[in-house]
C-alpha cells in the first residue's frame, strides 16, 4: 500500500479537485460574459446590424476590389470601382423586380375568377363535406330529442313604460383635417426611411473597410492578439477566407440556381418568370426555408394562372428537383461537404440570430456562426463553441473507443475501427486507438473509479474488436482522394509528430522483413506472457493477432510463469526474442529491471524487447538506466515492437522461438 505521504499518489487528487474549483469560477464569468454578449447584441441592435452588414459584405465585394487592383487601377480607384459596379447591379435588380411586380399586379385581375373557382373546389372538397357531415348529424340529433315548444312570450302592452319607444340616436360624423402637402409627403416615404437609412449606412461603412482593410487588421491583432501574432494572423486569414469563399461560392450557386428556375418557369408558362427567379436567388440565402418560400408563391401563382394543376405540380416539381441538385450534388462540389458547421447548430442559430435581429439575423445567421466556429478552434477558452457548432466528433476516437467499452457497445466500436481503418492500418489503429484507450481504461482502475462490472464490459468489448478485426490485414491502406473541407483547419503538430512516427515504424516494417501475410519467409514462434494489471492480457491479445497476421506463429501463458516462484519451470528453451509490454509505468523501472534480470538468468541468449509506454516517459530515461534494465531495444508503439522482431529475426536467420512478455 502505497503511502499517503507519496507525492505521487498526492497529484491525482489535486488534478481532480483543482479543475473543480477553477470550472465554478470559470463558469460563473462565462455565464456573464455570454448573458452580457446576447444583452448587448438585443438592445444595440439597430448599431450592430448595419456594422456586421457592411463587415460581411466588404468580404464579398474584397474579391472584386483585388481583381480590380490587379489591373493598376490603383487600391482607391479599384474600391469605389468595385462599390460602383455592385450598386449598379443592385439598381439593375431592384428596376427588374419593380418592372415585374407591376406586370403580375396588372395581370392579377384576369386570375381572380380561375382563383375563386379553385377557391370553391377547394372548399367543397374539404370544408364543405364537413359541413355536409355536421348537418346531417344536427338533423338526425334533433329527430332523437323531441323538445316541448317554448312558452309564448307576454307581449308588453302599449301603456307599460317599457314598450315606450326610445328616442332615435343622433348620428355623428368625424372628419379628419385635410393634410397638408409635407404630411402626405412624410406618409409615404417614412416606411422607406428607416431601410434607406440602414443602406446608407452599410454603404459607408463598407467603404470605409476596403479603404482601410490592412490597418483595420492590424489594429485587431494589435487588440486581440499582439502576444501570440500568428495564432491571431492564422485566426483571421482562415476567417476571411472562409467567409469570402463562402459568399462568392453562394452568390455564384444562387445566381445560376436564380437562371435555372426562371427559365424553368419561363417554359411552363408561369407568369414573371424573371421576378420569381431573382426571388429564388435572394430567399435562399435563408437557410432551409428561404427556396421553399419562393417555390410556395411561385406554385400558388401557377395554380391562380392556369385552369387545371397541371403547371402548379410543374412548378413545384422544378425547385424540388433544383434545390436538390444543388445540395446534394454542386455545393459538395464547389467548397467540400460542409462549412465545417453540424446540422444542428445552423437550425439552432438560425433561431438565436433570428430571436435577435429579426429577418436580417436569420439572413445573417451561418456565416456569423461559422465566425464563431473559426474562432472556436484557434482560441482555447472558446474551444466549447467549436464542440457546440462544428461537424467534427465531439470525442476523439480514443475517447470513443473508451466510452464504447465502458457501455459495453462492441458493435458500434467496430464499426468506428471499420471507419478509421480506411485511412490507416490495423497497428497503427491498434497503436493510436485502442492502445491508447485501454491505458485510459487502465489509469481509472489504478484510481478506483472502474467497477468490477464495468472491468467485465472492456474486457468484453475489446476481445470481440479483437475478433471483429481478424480478417483486416496489416497493410497500409490506398491514399484516399482529399477533398476540400472548410471544416479542415490543417493537422497540429502533436498530429504531424504521430503520423510521422507511424511512418517510421511502417518503414521499419518493410526494410527489415518480408511484408505483412507472407507467412513462409517468417519461422518464429511467439509465447506472450500478460502483465499483472488487469487489462495487460487485452494488449497481449492485440499483439498476438498482429504477430500472427506478420507470420509468427503465437501463443500466451499466464504472468506468473515469469514470476519468481515459476521461472524456473518456464518451459522456453527455444527462446529467441523477448518482448515486455506495459500499459502503466509508475514504478515498472525497478519492477522492470528485476524482471529482465531473471529472464537473462533463465535464458541468457535471448534478445529483449521492451515497449508500450509513452515517448516522454522513455526519453527520460538515461541511457545508464537503460542499460542497467539489460533490454536491447525500447519501442514506443506495436508496430515498432514488429519492427523490432522482424530485425532480430533478419540479424538471427534461424531462430526458434520468440516470447513476448506483457506487464
Amino acid at each position: 500500500m502505497k503511502d499517503s505521504t507519496d507525492p505521487r499518489s498526492a497529484r491525482p487528487a489535486a488534478r481532480i479537485q483543482a479543475p473543480a474549483t477553477a470550472f465554478g469560477i470559470d463558469g460563473l464569468v462565462a455565464l456573464g460574459v455570454g448573458v452580457t454578449a446576447v444583452a448587448c447584441l438585443y438592445f444595440a441592435s439597430a448599431v450592430l446590424i448595419p456594422i456586421t452588414l457592411a463587415v460581411l459584405l466588404s468580404f464579398l465585394v474584397a474579391p472584386l476590389v483585388d481583381s480590380l487592383a490587379r489591373l493598376r487601377l490603383g487600391h482607391v480607384a479599384s474600391v469605389f470601382a468595385a462599390m460602383l459596379i455592385s450598386m449598379s447591379v443592385i439598381g439593375m435588380l431592384g428596376a427588374l423586380i419593380a418592372t415585374q411586380l407591376t406586370d403580375l399586379a396588372a395581370g392579377m385581375p384576369r386570375y381572380q375568377v380561375t382563383i375563386e373557382r379553385k377557391m370553391d373546389t377547394v372548399h367543397s372538397l374539404t370544408i364543405g363535406k364537413l359541413n355536409r357531415v355536421a348537418s346531417v348529424a344536427s338533423q338526425a340529433l334533433q329527430r332523437a330529442t323531441i323538445e316541448p315548444p317554448p312558452p309564448p312570450e307576454a307581449t308588453p302592452s302599449a301603456s307599460s313604460p317599457a314598450g315606450a319607444r326610445a328616442p332615435s340616436a343622433v348620428p355623428v360624423e368625424v372628419r379628419e383635417p385635410v393634410p397638408t402637402p409635407f404630411e402626405l409627403a412624410r406618409r409615404v416615404l417614412s416606411p422607406a426611411i428607416s431601410p434607406l437609412e440602414t443602406a446608407f449606412i452599410v454603404f459607408v461603412v463598407m467603404i470605409v473597410i476596403l479603404l482601410q482593410r490592412d490597418d483595420l487588421r492590424d489594429r485587431a491583432i494589435r487588440l486581440f492578439g499582439s502576444r501570440d501574432l500568428h495564432r491571431t494572423t492564422t485566426v483571421m486569414d482562415e476567417a476571411a477566407r472562409r467567409l469570402s469563399r463562402y459568399f462568392v461560392s453562394q452568390l455564384g450557386l444562387n445566381a445560376g440556381l436564380g437562371v435555372v428556375i426562371g427559365a424553368g418557369l419561363f417554359l411552363i408558362g408561369v407568369p414573371s418568370p424573371i421576378l420569381w427567379g431573382i426571388l429564388a436567388a435572394l430567399l435562399r440565402l435563408v437557410p432551409y426555408v428561404g427556396i421553399w418560400i419562393s417555390a410556395t408563391l411561385a406554385t400558388a401563382l401557377a395554380a391562380a394562372v392556369s385552369p387545371g394543376w397541371a403547371m402548379a405540380i410543374w412548378s413545384l416539381a422544378l425547385f424540388v428537383t433544383v434545390e436538390l441538385v444543388a445540395g446534394q450534388v454542386v455545393e459538395p462540389l464547389l467548397y467540400g461537404r460542409s462549412t465545417g458547421l453540424s446540422p444542428f447548430s445552423v437550425v439552432v442559430a438560425a433561431i438565436f440570430w433570428s430571436w435577435i435581429w429579426g429577418p436580417i439575423g436569420l439572413i445573417l445567421s451561418t456565416p456569423l456562426t461559422l465566425c464563431l466556429l473559426v474562432l472556436g478552434r484557434h482560441v482555447r477558452r472558446l474551444e466549447f463553441l467549436d464542440v457546440l457548432l462544428g461537424d467534427q466528433p465531439a470525442l476523439t476516437p480514443i475517447e470513443n473507443f473508451y466510452q464504447r467499452a465502458l457501455a459495453g457497445d462492441p458493435d458500434e466500436a467496430i464499426e468506428q475501427a471499420e471507419a478509421l481503418l480506411r485511412e490507416r492500418s490495423l497497428s497503427a489503429y491498434y497503436d493510436e486507438v485502442a492502445i491508447k484507450g485501454l491505458q485510459l481504461a487502465a489509469t481509472d482502475v489504478v484510481r478506483g473509479s472502474v467497477t468490477a462490472v464495468q472491468l467485465a464490459r472492456i474486457e468484453a468489448t475489446t476481445n470481440d474488436l479483437v475478433d471483429g478485426l481478424d480478417s483486416y490485414d496489416d497493410i497500409e491502406p490506398a491514399p484516399p482522394v482529399v477533398e476540400e473541407n472548410w471544416s479542415a483547419v490543417g493537422p497540429s503538430p502533436d498530429e504531424i509528430h504521430k503520423e510521422t512516427k507511424a511512418r517510421e515504424a511502417l518503414n521499419a516494417l518493410t526494410t527489415a522483413g518480408a511484408a505483412p501475410r507472407e507467412v513462409d519467409a517468417v519461422n518464429t514462434r511467439v509465447l506472450c506472457i500478460p502483465g499483472r494489471g488487469p487489462l495487460d492480457p487485452l494488449a497481449t491479445t492485440i499483439l498476438l493477432q498482429l504477430l500472427g497476421k506478420h507470420g509468427f506463429t503465437a501463443r500466451s501463458l499466464p504472468h506468473d510463469a515469469v514470476s519468481r516462484a515459476s521461472i524456473d519451470n518456464l518451459e522456453a528453451d527455444d527462446v529467441g526474442v523477448i518482448c515486455v509490454l506495459y500499459l502503466q509505468i509508475d514504478g515498472i523501472p525497478s519492477h522492470l529491471r528485476y524482471l529482465v534480470r531473471r529472464i537473462r538468468a533463465r535464458l541468457p541468449h535471448v534478445s529483449i524487447v521492451v515497449g508500450l509506454w509513452a515517448l516522454d516517459d522513455t526519453q527520460k530515461w538515461s541511457v545508464d538506466l537503460q542499460s542497467a534494465m539489460g533490454a536491447e531495444c525500447y519501442a514506443t508503439s506495436l508496430r515498432e515492437i514488429v519492427a523490432a522482431c522482424r530485425q532480430v529475426e533478419h540479424d538471427q536467420p534461424d531462430p526458434e522461438a520468440l516470447v513476448v512478455v506483457d506487464v
